[in-house]
């Protein structure tokens, strides 16, 4: 798979992440980094279509890493709430990107929402809550 330019190896700690990428993490978009995944082999269900619970937990790796990723030292978040809305079914060697906003970062908890992209096409929708703890 081709990994467009500007996108590196995630590196997100070892574990059940390692089953559902490899992410990438890109340019920032307005101050957030999207985040992208490559659809795999690994990530197909008996329709030849991408799993409902890859783009779930692709939703929930974006979110999150924006909640992390938004204050030095960096956050740790845990989900609260996701939500995600499948707007279009996504194949094998489609490449996704997420595009997250922080609505509210308040002391313990923060707000997101965004969407994931098939290149200009907008594959789903996604909002969720996290809690988290400043050092």
């Amino acid at each position: 798979m081709d990994i467009p330019l500007g996108f590196t190896p995630a590196g997100f700690s070892p574990g059940f992440l390692d089953h559902g990428g490899p992410y990438f993490l890109g340019p920032a978009v307005e101050g957030v980094r999207v985040v992208g995944l490559g659809i795999m082999p690994h990530h197909i269900n008996f329709e030849d279509a991408a799993h409902g619970g890859v783009i779930a937990t692709f939703a929930d790796v974006a979110l999150s890493h924006a909640v992390y990723d938004a204050e030095r030292p960096r956050l740790a978040p845990s989900t609260v709430t996701l939500t995600v809305n499948y707007l279009a079914g996504v194949k094998r060697g489609d490449w996704l990107e997420a595009r997250v906003r922080i609505d509210r970062l308040g002391g313990r908890t923060a707000y997101t929402s965004g969407g994931i992209l098939r290149g200009e096409e907008q594959v789903a929708t996604m909002s969720g809550v996290f809690a988290f703890r400043r050092g």
